[in-house]
């Protein structure tokens, strides 16, 4: 429930909402965030990585946003999805009467749509429509022009065209104010309005007149029969539901591609640095993407997300990099838009992700556990896997003993990770279990002698005995949660006095408020300044590993604790404020949610680690 008070309207002019107070809608090209107010403050347009239009979530109300909601300073909201669909239902209530507010964007056809139906529930409620475009991420205001209950809105290459629809006895006219665009109107019982916004490219014809309805009851159709697929029949269905949902909806639809988040820069500390751009692909989310897909029946998805893998890193194993763009795009320039304010003030406010330029050992490890899990008989044959993967192994005998720059994409240089190692023990350890894969390419006695001279490294350069734990690099009295993957991987048996030690280490050093750090920056100086919240997804993993090393009451406390955190719409961020009980980081996060899916389908016994070798 939200109340829209004239405190909130204050200081809805200089900051966004909460980020919890945000649900996510999208067409499988892009997605757009609405919060509990009926603003929508990000949106992207046309993919997800296109400059966006609404961006007062990162400055100010003049650097875009679309509100409807009640006139009244007294309504109050509640909201949900619409069954198993991405489609929001924002009910108002004031002192007059109630209004129900729609939102959703079709899967899209020829154009991308983005529609807001408001429907008289009881009563007699007064609308306000107020609507500020601005493309280039709030820095560019259009040309505007409207006839006929139609707005142009144009600026360089795009073009975004509004029509209002109204039921018998609703005149809902747009008017020009203050560089804005406004409507008022007054609904009573049974009677409708709907806003349909369209992008199309400014040289192209004007997009033709849409259907709301149409659209609704075919974005209904979809989701459902999307939803029908999953296999999951444990405790947390619903849960589980929720969260495959949000990763379909992270999907960018051409290529297969998943993007980590809709969003770039919100903040890992409230006013600080750790401002990072997620609306790219990460190496390391496949192996976790597509075994939680696979497991919930989602093969036409895990397909194609392979695909994209297949395509993204085909050419020379020695240029592979952790992230790409959606379509595959590798050059993910790094710059600072230094006219947005920044996520209550905290800047810089970053595009792009210089984490391309890093050498992150542990993507090969994440990509050799990914192509395994797909029947090789969806293979690609523009970019046969088999010599692919052959070719990647061998890179990592070549590369293993240098130092990188890890999992947590550190700036405070190379050091010799041990989850990074671990991880190209995977990929050695996967190719030589499945030689038989790679039609006799690649030399598997050398990897077989690479993978045991590098489990046997780890083991005495990567495990602190004092600390009876594995830690963040070789030597180091560092905790790092990563290390906890090493038991889901199979590196060591789960009765493994070492893995155990791990596991409570990771309880004893990272524990804040009973959520986990990924590790100390007090600790660890990783090149950056400030601190960061507790990571959604290492809790998962330590969830995980708890049931996994046989204490499974411990295990379901901690996963029923991090589910409490989930907004009201079942989204989670990357990262929790424990003591200001918020959350952080970009939004939704997709490792957040594969991290809960995947816990599921542990502790409902549904997946086991993979294999281990043996106590030495």
């Amino acid at each position: 429930m939200f109340g829209l008070g004239k405190k909130h309207e204050a200081a809805k002019q200089v900051f966004a909402s909460r980020i919890e107070d945000y649900a996510l809608i999208g067409d499988l090209h892009t997605a757009a965030l609405v919060s509990r107010n009926g603003s929508i403050d990000w949106l992207c347009w046309p993919h997800f990585a296109s400059p966006a239009c609404f961006a007062s979530l990162l400055g100010t109300e003049d650097n875009g946003y679309w509100r409807l909601a009640p006139a009244s300073d007294q309504a109050v909201s509640t909201r949900r999805y619409r069954d198993t669909t991405l489609i929001l239902e924002t009910t108002f209530t004031t002192p007059e009467g109630e209004v129900c507010v729609t939102d959703f964007m079709p899967p899209r056809g020829e154009f991308s749509h983005l529609i807001r139906i408001v429907k008289g529930v009881r009563g007699t409620v007064k609308m306000h429509m107020d609507l500020k475009l601005r493309f280039d991420y709030g820095l560019t205001v259009p040309w505007v022009t409207q006839y006929d209950r139609k707005l142009r809105a144009v600026a360089g290459p795009n073009m975004i065209v509004l029509r209002t629809s109204c039921s018998s006895g609703v005149t809902a006219e747009l008017e020009g104010k203050d560089l804005a665009t406004v409507s008022d109107f007054t609904l009573h019982e049974g009677q409708e309005v709907s806003f349909c916004m369209t992008y199309a490219p400014s040289n192209a014809e004007d997009p033709g007149k849409t259907n709301a309805q149409d659209e609704l009851e075919d974005t209904i159709a979809y989701w459902t029969r999307w939803a029908q697929q999953n296999t999951y029949q444990g405790p947390y269905k619903d849960v589980v539901a929720r969260s495959l949902a949000t990763l379909k909806a992270l999907t960018y639809k051409p290529t297969g591609g998943m993007v980590a988040a809709v969003t770039t820069s919100l903040p890992e500390q409230i006013g600080g640095e750790r401002n990072w751009d997620y609306r790219f692909c990460w190496l390391r989310d496949t192996a976790f993407t597509l075994l939680a897909l696979i497991l919930a029946g989602y093969t036409e998805e895990a397909t194609n997300w392979r695909l994209w893998l297949l395509r993204a890193i085909a050419g020379s194993p020695d240029q592979i990099q952790a992230l790409y763009g959606i379509n595959g795009e590798r050059n993910l320039i790094e710059w600072e838009a230094s006219w947005l304010s920044g996520y209550e003030g905290s800047r810089p406010v970053r595009i792009g992700n210089a984490a391309i330029e890093q050498f992150q050992l542990d993507v090969y490890g994440e990509v050799a556990i990914a192509l395994n899990h797909i029947p090789d008989a969806l293979d690609d044959l523009r970019t046969p896997a088999t010599a692919l993967q052959a070719n990647i192994v061998d890179r990592v005998c070549d590369v293993w003993q240098q130092p990188d720059e890890g999992i947590w994409e550190v700036r405070g240089g190379r050091k010799h990770f041990v989850y990074s190692k671990a991880m190209a023990w995977v990929a050695l350890d996967r190719a030589v279990k499945h030689y038989e894969r790679y039609d006799g390419k690649g030399d598997v006695k050398r990897w077989r002698k690479n993978r045991d001279l590098l489990h046997k490294q780890i083991c005495s350069k990567g495990f602190n005995k004092k600390l009876n734990s594995f830690t963040l690099s070789y030597g180091s009295d560092t905790i790092d949660a990563a290390c906890l993957q090493m038991l889901h991987i199979g590196f060591l048996p789960p009765d493994d006095p070492r893995m155990i030690g791990t596991v409570e280490a990771v309880e004893k050093y990272l524990l804040r408020d009973g959520l986990v750090q990924r590790y100390d920056t007090s600790k660890f100086k990783d090149g950056l300044s400030g601190s960061e919240g507790t990571f959604l997804a290492c809790s998962f993993w330590l969830a995980s590993a708890l049931h996994i090393i046989g204490r499974r009451d411990d295990a379901r406390q901690l996963y029923e604790r991090l589910l409490s955190l989930r907004n009201d719409v079942g989204l989670l961020s990357e990262e929790y404020d424990t003591k200001a009980k918020r959350m952080l980081g970009n939004f939704p996060q997709a490792l957040s949610h594969i991290a809960l899916v995947h816990t599921a389908f542990t502790l409902n016994d549904q997946w086991k680690p993979g294999p281990f070798v043996e106590l030495n």
